[in-house]
């Protein structure tokens, strides 16, 4: 078994989702129930296949690319497929890999107007593929395709199955997305031509991210590095996406059928946080200490700008957009910090806020389903009308407002402790102004998530909804959820399950910056 993971593992959960795609192409729309199976099947597949690959994973050599795969692929570039996986892209892997099924059953008895099931899981699988793909890379090439993958299906999800300006969102994601690729693929190309081997001298002609994280910067110092880098910062931005790259989140989310939002929140934000770490940092040390701070800067307005739209807005699911935007700043600062510290934190972060913002779409999803608007001033009551719903729904407030004992709480407590104590290189003061900073944006959080939970889900319900009688919580949705839910606990109580698995990896591109 070990040998068959070693050589197919990693590619067939890849592509599993993909197979199954095309093979749901073939299957007339009019098959509903079948293309649900199918598309079930193949996610839970590409799961399965994830699981034997974590069993099989040394968590001892976690720093160490494991289960590599290197194969000839588009020799006039000199770029290979190059796969594998270590204690950096695990926990984004298996957090992909559970997200997508959860997605596939929620959507069982919620699909969005026009009812197409068939295109729509097309499009979830499509979407898988280019998410495991990516966080699997080792090719700049490769990671760029698999980057770009998720493009055109998200575009569709939210054009075609979106609220009333879905148009405007889904092209609008398109263009700040399109345009941060173009610099990132620019930045890509760069380093092809700019990376030298440091002991000869020599052009080293390379895409593979193995061999440009072992050698740093050589060749690429001075101002040709710090261009470089701002490719690669505006690229991975737009993605993450980090103030001011930030507009077309709120957009995209408040359009996006409820899945699409999950996916997005929970996936696809983490491409950009996940590329600083595996490509950004490693392949430009130097560069990246004299963008630290500038990044910390951006990451902390992000922390309080989102937490202050917040509190502004009318609309539940925009009101969970922007605090997206503030969440995944602290993030970015505990990327920030270039110390081990901060980067476990930062990736931590990926992991709890896809868990926790991905439920609060499924809550605010189910919301509308039964109340049929996002209005906060509309809603009201919903601890008495659907009392399941209304203590998840606090549940998960409570998660992302970083209360102790959940995931929360460890995706922005160390991430604004490691900023107290950035890497040696990096202006202390200057860090620890962005800690207080950081730590206002939790009072701001607590104050927006339960003025959100006061409005929706005490109180008795307004004058509307008075009379009506809405279902609780269903059973694709108890499906769906639990699992999250349960991990919502599970990392509050022992955040060693990431921790554990990301510090020898992270530690290993820390040592660059004496982290």
């Amino acid at each position: 078994m070990e040998a068959f993971l070693d050589g197919w593992g990693l590619t067939l959960m890849v592509f599993l989702p993909l197979a199954g795609a095309l093979l749901m192409m073939l299957i007339p729309r009019s098959h509903e129930e079948t293309l649900k199976v199918y598309a079930l099947v193949f996610s839970v597949a590409a799961a399965v296949m994830g699981i034997l690959v974590m069993i099989w994973f040394d968590y001892g050599q976690a720093g160490e690319l494991q289960f590599v795969v290197d194969r000839s692929w588009i020799d006039a570039i000199n770029s290979r497929y190059i796969v594998g996986m270590d204690g950096i892209s695990l926990p984004l892997v298996a957090l992909t890999l559970l997200i997508v099924p959860l997605c596939v059953i929620y959507s069982w008895n919620h699909f969005p107007d026009p009812k197409n099931p068939k295109a729509f899981l097309i499009l979830i699988l499509i979407l898988e593929t280019g998410m495991v793909g990516t966080f699997v890379a080792q090719d700049l090439i490769l990671f760029f395709v698999f980057f770009e993958v998720v493009l055109l299906p998200m575009y569709f999800m939210i054009g075609v199955w979106g609220g009333e300006e879905r148009l405007y969102a889904s092209i609008k994601f398109f263009l700040y997305t399109l345009f941060g690729s173009a610099l990132m693929i620019i930045s890509f190309v760069a380093v092809f031509f700019l990376a030298q081997d440091p002991s000869s001298g020599d052009a080293l002609r390379t895409f593979d991210m193995r061999t440009l994280s072992s050698i740093g910067q050589a060749g690429m110092l001075g101002t040709a590095g710090l261009w470089i880098f701002a490719g690669m910062f505006v690229g991975f931005g737009i993605k993450v996406p980090m103030f001011p790259f930030h507009t077309w989140l709120p957009d995209a989310h408040t359009q996006a059928p409820t899945v699409g939002s999950v996916i997005l929140a929970a996936i696809l934000l983490k491409l950009g946080t996940y590329g600083f770490v595996r490509i950004a940092l490693p392949i430009l040390p130097e560069a990246s200490e004299d963008w630290a701070p500038w990044i910390g800067l951006l990451a902390v307005i992000g922390i309080i700008y989102g937490a202050i739209c917040c509190l502004a807005q009318t609309d539940m699911k925009r009101l969970i957009a922007f605090s997206s935007v503030a969440h995944m700043g602290f993030v970015m600062l505990g990327i920030a910090t270039l110390t081990d510290f901060g980067i476990n934190a930062a990736i931590f972060g990926m992991v709890a806020h896809g868990l926790i913002t991905g439920m609060l779409f499924f809550l605010a999803g189910s919301v509308k389903e039964r109340y049929h608007t996002m209005e906060i001033k509309r809603l009201g009551g919903i601890l008495l009308q659907a009392p399941r719903l209304g203590w998840i729904l606090g549940f998960t407030a409570m998660a992302s407002l970083g209360l102790p004992g959940l995931a929360g709480f460890w995706g922005e407590f160390p991430a604004i402790l490691s900023s107290w104590n950035p890497a040696a290189i990096l202006p202390l003061e200057t860090f620890r102004t962005y800690t207080i900073v950081a730590a206002v944006g939790t009072v701001l959080a607590a104050g927006y998530l339960l003025w959100l939970y006061q409005r929706t889900s005490f109180g008795r319900p307004t004058e509307e909804f008075a009379t009506e009688q809405f279902r609780d919580v269903e059973a694709p949705e108890w499906v769906a959820w639990v699992p999250m839910l349960l991990l919502i606990l599970a990392l509050g109580v022992y955040p060693n399950l990431v921790f554990g698995v990301t510090d020898d990896a992270v530690t290993q591109i820390a040592a660059a910056f004496g982290g």
